[in-house]
């Protein structure tokens, strides 16, 4: 795979100034996949100052000729899924089953409704004696993930171009590379120069240094709740906007009158995919106690017969962690839980099977108490927690007991029911009965889960600023 040694800074590949390559990790071999370059605070700077230079024409650009470079982006990633997939399997580790399907194919679903919701930045309401607009919020920076690189990356990239901002990416150094592709397809569709530059490096020289840049208009984090405290405060100074979205506990509220296995295969699917590497995993099923014991056999069951193995095999459902340091983080949360007294079902050790890779097989914990440590935080690995409760209050108060709110699901006998129950949990989102992700409502957390939203309208709005004109 390319090694790159340059970083993508006002429309061109630009030697850098910082010193040093780091080395991206295939978790599947533990073997170097590839190099990047570690950017320096000058190089912020640099792209920092292009950014803002491109911005003053870029946002008077018709929103119609900025909706034509999103379906032009669209269009690039359309043509090279199968290579970005590729990519991404290979940084990341996830199963070739999932990574098109999830990490390629549905951040393009995400993109291509910027291509309409573009023309909203044209819209003028009279109030009175008021004109009412939009305008693009400035220069942003995106502060990006590893465990859903592309998707989260288009989940702030498209609605900034759709609203007329300029932005700096800094990918995560786990796994950067589908970043540097990307600039190689935004370079190949002539986005001008300046609207989308790319540094990468370390979150303390490179993500410090545009979270407190004065000439950053807002910065956008995705990551655990201790880094984003950290960004919002490098950000305080310059009174710049913020949007967090962070970490989560979720529970999944299964009712009594449910369809018990297919509830129970769900949740564990839900939380197992991406080898359980997902903000927003349902990793607390709650369980009544009148079917606790039927509901803990048909997980243990289920979570069994769950392959783990190479990722390149396409019935691989799990593959590695992605990298040795979230492995041990893992391996020493399931030490926790079996200190703190959950009774242990499966799993709970690094899969000796796997002679190389950062595995960890999926484990079950049973009978936990909500207050546990391993209920509380967030793991980040494939664990889930059985909780059980005696009625609809107690499991409501356990769902909500939580210092997260960033998801939630709900299953149950009825949609009706299940929205009944779904009205009540403290979190951004709530799957019913096992519905699938909608690009196009908004995504984003309560409490410590974060602010802001992305996706739909309301992510196209983070971007935006509402001016008044007095007429």
């Amino acid at each position: 795979m390319l090694n790159h040694k340059t970083l993508f800074i006002d429309g061109r590949w630009q030697t850098p100034s910082g010193q040093g390559m780091a080395e991206v990790i295939n978790p599947a071999t533990e073997e170097v996949a590839s190099s990047v370059p570690l950017g320096d605070e000058r190089d912020v700077d640099n792209a920092v100052a292009a950014a803002r230079k491109a911005f003053a024409s870029w946002s008077r650009t018709p929103s119609s000729v900025r909706a034509g470079y999103i379906r032009a982006l669209a269009e690039q990633l359309r043509s090279r899924a199968d290579e970005m997939a590729a990519v991404i399997t290979t940084e990341l580790g996830m199963p070739v089953q999932w990574c098109r399907s999830v990490q390629v194919d549905g951040p393009i679903i995400g993109l291509e409704q910027y291509v309409e919701l573009a023309r909203l930045m044209d819209d003028v309401r009279e109030v009175g004696n008021s004109l009412v607009m939009r305008e693009a919020v400035g220069v942003c920076a995106f502060i990006n993930p590893w465990n859903y690189p592309l998707h989260q990356l288009i989940g702030k990239l498209a609605p900034a171009l759709a609203a007329g901002c300029t932005v700096v990416v800094k990918p995560s150094q786990e796994t950067p590379l589908h970043a540097f592709l990307l600039a190689q397809m935004i370079e190949a569709i002539g986005l001008p120069a300046g609207v989308f530059n790319l540094v990468s490096g370390p979150g303390s020289k490179v993500g410090e240094a545009l979270a407190k840049h004065p000439d950053v208009d807002m910065v956008s984090f995705t990551g655990s709740t201790r880094a984003g405290v950290r960004v919002a405060q490098a950000a305080a100074p310059s009174v710049k906007r913020v949007c967090l979205e962070l970490g989560g506990k979720s529970p999944l509220l299964i009712a009594e009158d449910a369809d018990l296995a297919a509830a129970v295969r769900y949740g564990v699917q839900d939380v197992m995919i991406n080898s359980g590497q997902t903000c927003t995993a349902l990793t607390r099923m709650l369980l009544p106690a009148s079917r606790y014991a039927e509901a803990v056999e048909l997980a243990l069951a289920e979570t069994l017969s769950l392959k783990m193995g190479d990722p390149l095999d396409p019935q691989s459902f799990l593959g590695p962690m992605c990298s040795a340091g979230q492995r041990r983080t893992v391996l020493d949360y399931i030490k926790v839980g079996q200190q703190e007294g959950a009774r242990l079902l499966c799993g709970g050790d690094a899969a000796p099977a796997f002679e190389r890779g950062y595995y960890v097989s999926p484990t079950l914990f049973a009978d936990v108490d909500n207050r546990l440590r391993i209920a509380q935080e967030e793991i980040f690995g494939p664990v889930l927690c059985l909780i059980p409760y005696t009625d609809e209050g107690h499991a409501i108060q356990i769902a909500n007991d939580s210092p997260f709110g960033l998801s939630s699901g709900v299953w149950a006998g009825s949609t009706e029911r299940a929205l009944h129950l779904g009205r009540q949990l403290r979190a951004g989102q709530c799957f019913l009965n096992g519905a699938a992700f909608n690009y196009q409502a908004p995504f984003g957390g309560y409490k410590q889960s974060g602010n802001g939203r992305e996706w739909g309208e309301e992510g196209l709005n983070e971007f935006v600023e509402v001016k008044a004109i007095q007429v």
